[in-house]
């Protein structure tokens, strides 16, 4: 089942953060392309970062997480190196933008609508601009979550 993801426009999630439904698209082989089901989400108590879940119609997604400043380089050029990169279309696929995704000896990589993308990084720009990310730490409670044992990264 595919859904058309450009007409759902990005949305706040719980907790001051957005988040945007994609329609990723995966070559398998020459001419044949497969649907995956995502989702971008930013949380203004993690600043520096955006989750990418893939294959949200599973009980848990898989979710990678990276650098906002990557994803908004990689619409303009190639940007991350290591697990995760993003580049844009060249030729006939300037509307897209690719990211790959490596992990334990494989690699994967995605096509992502170009405008979804610059419309979840506008979302992002509204809640934290870029340069002020530091004024949406919290500091202190990281270091006694690190210290009791407690998860580093924000929720859902």
């Amino acid at each position: 089942m595919t859904y058309d993801s450009s007409r759902v426009p990005a949305q706040r999630a719980p907790g001051d953060g957005c988040a945007v439904a994609l329609d990723l698209r995966v070559a398998v082989c020459p001419g044949l392309t497969v649907s995956v089901p995502a989702r971008l989400r930013y949380h203004t108590a993690d600043p520096y970062a955006v989750f990418l879940d893939n294959h949200t119609d599973l009980a848990t997604p898989i979710t990678w997480v990276f650098a906002r400043d990557l994803l908004a380089t990689g619409l303009h050029g190639w940007s991350g190196i290591g697990s995760v990169s993003v580049h844009p279309g060249v030729d006939d696929r300037l509307d897209s933008v690719f990211i790959t995704l490596t992990g334990e000896g494989s690699s994967v990589v995605l096509r992502a609508p170009a405008n979804r993308v610059r419309a979840f990084l506008e979302s992002t720009e509204s809640l934290v601009p870029t340069g002020l990310e530091r004024t949406h730490l919290d500091l202190d409670g990281l270091l006694r979550r690190l210290c009791d044992g407690g998860a580093a990264s924000p929720g859902p």
